[in-house]
């Protein structure tokens, strides 16, 4: 199964697929895609960042532009929906469905959720209701599968609000949550305390740490970090970046400084770690 809609006049592409063959598992290599990827019976290997992971039934991984994709194993159990910003941009229509900072760059790693048996009828005909649209070839077909993307996320955003650590929040609290992610994601680079992140959200460090401590959340410190460590992990592993290009690049002003982090965060040196992954 594959189904493309493609808009030469904005540059927007938006793909129904189940990665049955080549042409479709390409789309992977493309570095401006959001992904949304369904395990809809068996289990699935991929390997996202350079870590194998295995998709069980009926688990949904949501995967940014920044992730880098491979699948294992063909086979036919996984269906996706692929995007770029220039389709939808859920960055300018968070209002509308609040999934930045939950479902894409909510943590240093691709999110996964379980659908469960309601859930899993939901999508199965949502996924059918994409078929049949893209059989329209009319003026409106973009819009219509715009509306169809939008009521996809909605549905995993109340999935995901589903979790432990979450549904006892107040919508309040879950949105500072969902502010920190998102402002880790656009200022990694640049701010390395939780100070930084406090100042921007109005908030003593004090007063976000115990917040992320009483949700039984990550430290604000430990998401700032493991977001820095992911990044230089990516930079090492599938760019020709030299350890101290990464360095600067992260905003570190002296490489060596990088380099004690990383070897602090995975035990291992920066070039000892592109070495090790050289090898695979």
């Amino acid at each position: 199964m594959k189904h493309e809609f493609r808009d030469d006049k904005d540059d927007s592409l938006f793909v129904l697929t189940s990665f049955q063959g080549k042409p479709s598992l390409d789309l992977l290599d493309l570095d401006d895609l959001y992904k949304i990827i369904w395990c809809h019976h068996g289990k699935q290997s991929l390997v996202v960042d350079g870590y194998r992971i295995t998709l069980q039934e009926n688990q949904i991984l949501f995967c940014t532009p920044n992730n880098k994709i491979q699948i294992q194993e063909k086979g036919n159990s996984l269906k996706a929906s692929l995007f770029n910003r220039e389709f939808y941009c859920i960055r300018d229509h968070d209002n509308e469905v609040s999934c930045m900072g939950l479902l894409f760059y909510g943590s240093s790693s691709a999110p996964v959720i379980k659908l469960g048996d309601k859930e899993k009828t939901t999508m199965e005909a949502m996924f059918l209701i994409f078929q049949e649209e893209f059989e329209n070839r009319d003026h409106i077909q973009g819009e219509m599968l715009r509306t169809l993307l939008k009521r996809l996320l909605i549905t995993c955003i109340r999935l995901i609000k589903k979790d432990e650590h979450i549904q006892d929040m107040s919508i309040k609290q879950v949105d500072l949550i969902r502010k920190f992610n998102i402002l880790v994601e656009q200022h990694f680079k640049q701010h390395h305390q939780v100070v930084d992140y406090a100042d921007l959200l109005f908030k003593s460090p004090k007063t976000l740490s115990n917040f992320f401590k009483k949700h039984d959340i990550h430290s604000p410190l430990k998401i700032i970090n493991d977001r820095i460590t992911l990044e230089a992990k990516r930079l090492l592993q599938f760019s020709d970046q030299t350890a101290e290009e990464i360095a600067y690049e992260l905003g570190y002003k002296e490489p060596s400084h990088f380099s004690k982090f990383f070897k602090k965060q995975t035990g291992k040196s920066p070039l000892q770690f592109r070495k090790e992954k050289s090898v695979l």
